[in-house]
Formats: C-alpha cells, sequence, structure tokens
C-alpha cells in the first residue's frame, strides 16, 4: 500500500468518454474530492462543490475560506447544489456557488446551518431528510440515508449534527457531518447514484437501480465488499471513482492519491464486478448518452 502513498494519478488510468459531447447527452465533470457538476441543455446540479481546497497548513490552523474567483470559473452556472454530507471538504463552496448562480443550497439540515451562517436566504434552500422527491426542472433527485465511513483509525471523523449556524468562516473541525445522503438522480433518460462516503445502508439502496455510480474511492478500505454490495444492488453499467484525492492540492495542480487508495486495485474490483471503470483526473470531463433509443 504505500507504494502508492502519496503518488499522482497515472495518465493510463484515464477512461475516454462513453458517448459524444453533445448539448443532449449527460456531461459528467469531476470536481475533485466528491465534487461533481452533472448538466445537459435542461439542468445543471453541483454534487459536494470543493474547488478552494485550503492546503494542510490552512485546514488545520485558519478559518476556511471559500473563494469567489475559483468558483466564478469553475462553476459559473448552476441550478441546485447538493450536499451529501457537511463536512467540510463536501459543503465548504456550496453557499458560495449558490450566491453567484441563484441555486438551490439542498441537503440536511446541518447543511442549511452552514447556508445560514453563509448568509444565503432561506427561500435559496431546501432541507430533506430523506426518500423525498425532489423535483429539479425535469430532473427528479432523492436523498437516500447513509452513513458516513470510519475513516479515521476505525473512528467516523467529526460526528454529529448540528443544531445552530456555526462561525463563518468556520475552522474545519465546527462543520459536523450531520445527516448523510447518497444522492438519486434521475434526468429522464439516466440515472446517477453519488456515494459521497466510504459507507452505505444496504436497504436505501434496494431497488434503486443506477446506470452510473459515483462511489468513494476509500470506501473499500473500510468496509468490506464494498464494491461487490454496490453493484449487487444498483446494477451499473458505469461506475466513477471520487474521493481519491489528498484534498489539499490547489485545483489546477497534479492531485495526489489520498494515502490507502490503491487505484489500480480499485479498477480491476470494478472490472471483475462485469462493471466499467470510469477514471476521471479532476476537472476531467465525459458525456453519457441521453437519446431516447439508448
Amino acid at each position: 500500500m504505500l507504494k502508492y502513498l502519496l503518488k499522482t494519478p497515472d495518465p493510463s488510468w484515464t477512461a475516454a468518454s462513453p458517448a459524444p459531447a453533445t448539448a443532449e447527452n449527460l456531461k459528467i465533470q469531476y470536481l475533485g474530492t466528491a465534487g461533481f457538476i452533472l448538466s445537459d441543455q435542461h439542468r445543471t446540479l453541483v454534487l459536494d462543490p470543493f474547488i478552494s481546497r485550503p492546503s494542510l497548513w490552512q485546514t488545520f490552523t485558519q478559518p476556511l475560506i471559500s473563494h469567489p474567483a475559483l468558483v466564478k470559473h469553475y462553476i459559473p452556472q448552476a441550478d441546485e447544489v447538493l450536499i451529501g454530507h457537511a463536512h467540510y471538504d463536501h459543503i465548504l463552496d456550496a453557499p458560495e456557488v449558490c450566491k453567484q448562480t441563484g441555486a438551490r443550497l439542498i441537503g440536511s439540515k446541518a447543511t442549511l446551518m452552514y447556508g445560514r451562517s453563509a448568509g444565503l436566504a432561506e427561500q435559496q434552500m431546501l432541507e430533506t431528510k430523506g426518500r423525498e422527491n425532489i423535483a429539479c426542472g425535469t430532473w427528479n433527485v432523492v436523498g437516500l440515508p447513509s452513513i458516513h465511513g470510519k475513516a479515521l483509525f476505525g473512528r467516523v471523523p467529526l460526528p454529529g449534527d448540528m443544531t445552530t449556524p456555526p462561525p463563518y468562516p468556520p475552522k474545519f473541525h465546527q462543520l459536523r457531518h450531520g445527516q448523510v445522503f447518497n444522492w438519486w438522480i434521475d434526468t429522464g433518460q439516466l440515472s446517477i447514484v453519488h456515494i459521497d462516503s466510504a459507507d452505505f445502508i444496504e436497504q436505501e439502496l434496494q431497488g434503486k437501480q443506477a446506470d452510473i455510480v459515483c462511489l468513494c474511492a476509500i470506501g473499500r478500505k473500510y468496509r468490506p465488499h464494498y464494491v461487490k454490495d454496490v453493484v449487487r444492488l444498483l446494477k451499473p453499467k458505469y461506475i466513477i471513482p471520487c474521493h481519491w484525492d489528498s484534498m489539499m492540492t490547489p485545483i489546477d495542480a497534479t492531485p495526489e492519491l489520498l494515502p490507502g487508495v490503491n487505484m489500480p486495485e480499485f479498477l480491476d474490483e470494478i472490472k471483475a464486478c462485469g462493471v466499467i471503470p470510469l477514471f476521471m483526473p479532476i476537472l476531467g470531463e465525459l458525456y453519457f448518452d441521453q437519446s431516447n433509443e439508448s
């Protein structure tokens, strides 16, 4: 495992796009950590935006700042921002995205508490307790209740909820995860499930077939049969690895693999389950067919 400690991604891992780059097709762009932009000609949905990416020193010693210029450059448009849980590396830039684009912030009570601390208006936020169908234009999303993986020496990092707005800007330890969600997204032609942590609740995934799963790469280290169980429950055609980078490098710099992530083994395990792995570099883009014939 030490062979991969703080190594950089191998360019040979990068997948080719399954479909042409057209307005009709679904475009998925990877933002690093668990962040994605899903878009087509009708909708733009952002998941777990974390692009300001403070350094290790900044993370542990300074209040965490969202950088408006970075947000404007990398996320110029959004209709909704969905948050899987409220740890800093999933939520830091969400209010700024909403302020700049007018997008709705959708998530748990903890997510809305952070939105309030950042000054978002109540009408721009929507709390879900999970399992509710939420219309996003012609798309539909459901927050499937989940749990955070025990990814810190066998314990859940920064557990607990936020029942009052945290300080703003916050320090990293002031952002507790709150309710955790796996997002199920239906564009009308394709279904996507976003699993942004190293665990999940099997009963919540049952019956929620997905064409594409965005899957936390570190999860296979902490949950036995992580990949096999996801494939058994969701029966995807594609799995996109996420949450594989160290989170501490600037978004436009060469990333480092998160300690404990063995990407070649992860990709091989996905293939062994009969699923196509689609590794995306940070800021990489893939397109998926949304024609009526698909």
